[in-house]
This record gives C-alpha cells, sequence and structure tokens, in this order.
C-alpha cells in the first residue's frame, strides 16, 4: 500500500510537518512568556504570534518539497533526513524574519524566534527519527517491501544479493535473476534464475517488480540501452552496479566535467569546507571542556609518574598524520626511558618488560592517551579519526595493505570508528582500514557523536590495549 501511494506518504509527513511545527510554536510560547522561567516584560497577543507561526509552518513544507525532505529516504540514512529538517527549518526562519521585516513587525521576541526553531528541529527530528525506526521494524517483519531482479548472477549480482540480506530492515526482497549463461546457481542459497536478460519484458509483465538491477559485465555494455527503455516503458527505476565498482568509495560522488558526468573515485564529505570548520570548532569545543574537566585527573597522572619512575612525564612519539605530514604525540610516558629508535620500531606486546607498573595501568585504561586533546586544540589531530600510526609502520603497511594511505586524507583521532568497534592494540590492521575508510567516505557530525557516545559507553578499558 505505501509502495503505491508515495504522494499520499509525503502528504501525510507535509501534514505531521505542520502539525509539529505548531505544537513548537505553543511551546516556545508557554516558555517565554508563561513559565516564568525567562524574564518577559509583557508581549504581543498570541493572536499575532499564531499569524505568524501559521506562516512560518507554510514556508517550512513548501521549501521541505524544494529541498527534497518529502521524497522517498528508504536508501538512506537517518542524518541525510536530519540535516534535511535542519536546512528547511533555519531556510524557513530566515524567510520569515525577512518578512517580519518587510511587514515592519518588529517586536515578536527575538528570544521566542530562537526557541521556535530550537523546538520546530527537535520535534521534527524526533518524530522522523521514530517513524524511521518503526518503519525498520516494519520491514524486518516482512511489511512494506519492494521487489528487485537482478539482471546478472555473476560475482558482482551475487555479491549484490549477499549484502542485501545483512540489511533487511531496508525491505528489499529480491524475486530472482537474469543471466544470458546460467540456468541454475551453483549454490543453493540464492533466489532462481528466471531467464535470460532478453527476456526481461516478459518477466516484467509477469512478475510485479519495483526495481531491476543491472549487475551485468562490461562485455554486455550493449544491452543497457534495451533495458532501460524496457524497465521505462513499465515505469520501473533502474540502478546499475558498474562492473569495476571495487574500485570506487562507498558512496561514489558524480562530477560534471565538459559537459560529461565522471565518477569521483574518492570523494571524502571533509573535502568541504563548512564540513572541516564545523568539525574543527567541534574539536575545539570539546577537546578544551576535556581538558578542563580532567585537569585534576592529569595532576595526579602527572604525579604517580614522577613518583614511580625516572624520566619525563610526557612522552612524544613522531606520528604521521593529516596529508602524510609527521608530527610528535603526546602520551603520559607509560614506559622505562629507551632510545627514540628502540620506541620507535617495536610493538607493545602483553607483558612488555619495558612498561611501568604505573605505564601497564595507564594503558590498560587508556588514560595515558589524554595528552593527545592538547593535540587537538593544535591542530595536529581531531576529537574523532583513524588513529595515527609510526613512520616505521607506515612504510610498511603501505606495501603490503591495499588503501592504506587513504586515512591520511583526514586528520587522526583520539578515538575512532575502528577503536569503538573494539579495533584495538593486537588487532587486524586490514579491518581497521576498512572502517577508517567508511569512516572518511561516510563522515557527518552525527557520525562523530555516534563514535563518541560508543567510545564512552563501551569503556575505556579494552582487553588488547596494552
Amino acid at each position: 500500500m505505501i509502495r503505491k501511494n508515495q504522494g499520499i506518504l509525503a502528504q501525510l509527513y507535509a501534514a505531521s510537518d505542520f502539525a509539529f511545527i505548531q505544537l513548537a510554536f505553543l511551546v516556545s510560547f508557554w516558555l517565554k512568556f508563561y513559565s516564568g522561567w525567562i524574564a518577559t516584560d509583557g508581549h504581543l497577543p498570541i493572536q499575532t504570534y499564531f499569524i505568524w507561526s501559521l506562516a512560518y509552518g507554510g514556508i517550512s513544507v513548501v521549501l521541505g518539497f524544494f529541498l527534497h525532505l518529502y521524497t522517498p529516504k528508504r536508501k538512506k540514512r537517518f542524518a541525510f533526513e536530519a540535516w534535511k529538517v535542519i536546512q528547511t527549518q533555519v531556510l524557513s526562519l530566515l524567510i520569515l524574519i525577512s518578512l517580519l521585516f518587510i511587514g515592519k513587525e518588529v517586536h515578536l521576541s527575538r528570544e521566542f524566534l530562537a526557541l521556535f526553531l530550537i523546538f520546530s528541529i527537535g520535534f521534527l527530528g524526533g518524530y522522523r527519527y521514530w517513524v524511521k525506526v518503526l518503519l525498520k521494524q516494519m520491514r524486518e517483519k516482512g511489511y512494506n517491501k519492494q521487489f528487485l531482479l537482478i539482471l546478472g548472477a555473476g560475482e558482482v549480482g551475487k555479491r549484490f544479493y549477499d549484502n542485501l540480506l545483512q540489511h533487511p530492515e531496508l525491505g528489499y526482497e529480491v524475486v530472482g535473476f537474469l543471466d544470458d549463461y546460467l540456468v541454475r546457481h551453483e549454490v543453493g542459497r540464492y533466489k532462481p534464475i528466471l531467464g535470460t536478460v532478453d527476456e526481461l519484458e516478459t518477466i516484467l509483465q509477469g512478475v510485479l517488480i519495483d526495481e531491476v538491477i543491472i549487475a551485468l559485465p562490461l562485455a554486455a555494455h550493449e544491452k543497457y540501452g534495451r533495458i532501460i527503455a524496457i524497465c521505462e516503458k513499465y515505469g520501473i527505476r533502474t540502478l546499475i552496479i558498474p562492473d569495476f565498482f571495487n574500485y570506487l568509495p562507498a558512496r561514489p560522488h558524480f562530477d560534471h566535467f565538459a559537459g560529461m558526468p565522471l565518477i569521483n573515485v574518492r570523494d571524502i564529505p571533509l573535502d568541504s569546507l563548512g564540513s572541516r570548520t564545523a568539525k574543527r570548532l567541534f574539536d575545539i569545543v570539546f577537546a578544551s571542556a576535556a581538558i578542563l574537566v580532567t585537569l585534576p585527573v592529569l595532576m595526579a597522572i602527572a604525579i604517580g609518574i614522577k613518583l614511580t619512575s625516572r624520566g619525563p612525564i610526557i612522552f612524544k612519539q613522531e606520528r604521521v598524520g593529516l596529508n602524510r605530514r609527521v608530527f610528535s604525540m603526546y602520551k603520559f610516558r607509560s614506559m622505562r626511558v629507551m632510545s627514540e629508535g628502540e620506541s620507535d620500531t617495536q610493538w607493545t606486546t602483553l607483558d612488555d618488560p619495558r612498561k611501568t607498573k604505573f605505564g601497564a595501568f595507564l594503558r590498560k585504561t587508556s588514560l595515558d592517551e589524554l595528552p593527545q586533546f592538547f593535540n587537538v586544540l593544535l591542530g595536529h589531530m581531531s576529537v574523532v579519526g583513524p588513529r595515527p600510526e609510526r613512520p616505521y609502520f607506515v612504510e610498511q603497511f603501505k606495501e603490503r595493505i591495499p588503501k592504506y594511505m587513504i586515512k591520511h586524507h583526514i586528520r587522526p583521532g583520539i578515538t575512532g570508528w575502528a577503536q569503538s568497534n573494539g579495533l584495538r592494540g593486537d588487532t587486524s590492521i586490514e579491518d581497521r582500514i576498512s572502517y577508517d575508510i567508511f569512516y572518511i567516505e561516510n563522515w557527518t557530525f552525527l557520525f562523530d557523536l555516534k563514535i563518541i557516545y560508543k567510545t564512552i559507553w563501551n569503556g575505556f578499558v579494552n582487553r588488547n590495549a596494552y
């Protein structure tokens, strides 16, 4: 039902947005003028505020259609929807302020407008998150499904099928495959091969299909035009998995050059000036707050190091960071003093004799990492990002681990997607790089918050940290 009525669903979303905006108006108005929590010297009649609230709701809904807030988002993450909500509400408020200026309505409370914006974003984001979770649960139970037909039963088609099975919350079901060379699968876990690619139109006439996935080899390129024409004839979406997808990032970006579409092989969200600026500002605020909060701990650790072993409190070690530049990373010293060459070319082991007793405690609890917040303030590191490695090991890893050097496209971090998933210490470098690349290609501000939350929730004690 939902599949056949996307227009109705969009209208329901628009009506819900309008209703929640009016709820935000009521909460903001009460909080500003009647709660007693905020000082006020009187206000315009509520009718005046309500009229402008209705105007704001109308502006928001209209802008939402222009900014694709009401298009289907089954394949999109909630971060995309949250950003669209913020974008729509901020632009709506700017338009409202312009209308207030033109209408010479200059006596509306600015504090009220700020509260109105905050509650509008909060209410819209909150209910949309709840709806998205509810829809995912429904799809996992078999409701609201969409049906796919995969053209190509080779490696690409089977890999897509296997990946799709790992995401039941998307609500897609593969009806079957079409292939010119195979009549059945060698492995029985796949849906059946229904016929050849040339039988596509016959299949579409007899089977309910919502989307066709083209997973054919490059040699079958000449068939694409006919396949797309047949799908468009029956109003069915067509998606193409390029045969060279292994060379592409998880979320490839299309550029335009000389009038031709080009696939950007390595598009990174943090290449955007706005994203870099937002992340940097967050780093400065978070690192400053962390240093102030942990200042007593920092002092206690410094005294503990001095009382338990000879040598400096802070250990500095060269690490490779943004754009392959080398910087000095700070840690509380947890080992006996040794030569620079010895410390730069050896891994730490479980029963490493170089560790002091107090240092072993610091490493196990990750407290030795606290001075890295000063690296964040200096711009060497970020709060969240791939962990930096020593130059000696970088030279080794870049030769034997594919895509290892991609991690240096962004600032390294104190914690990262790999570390928050338990990949620390004596764990697979290949797995860590896989997680790092996923983070780099899928960065959002909400993703950073999720990693920080997971790091704190999982605790700082790790059995692989030694």
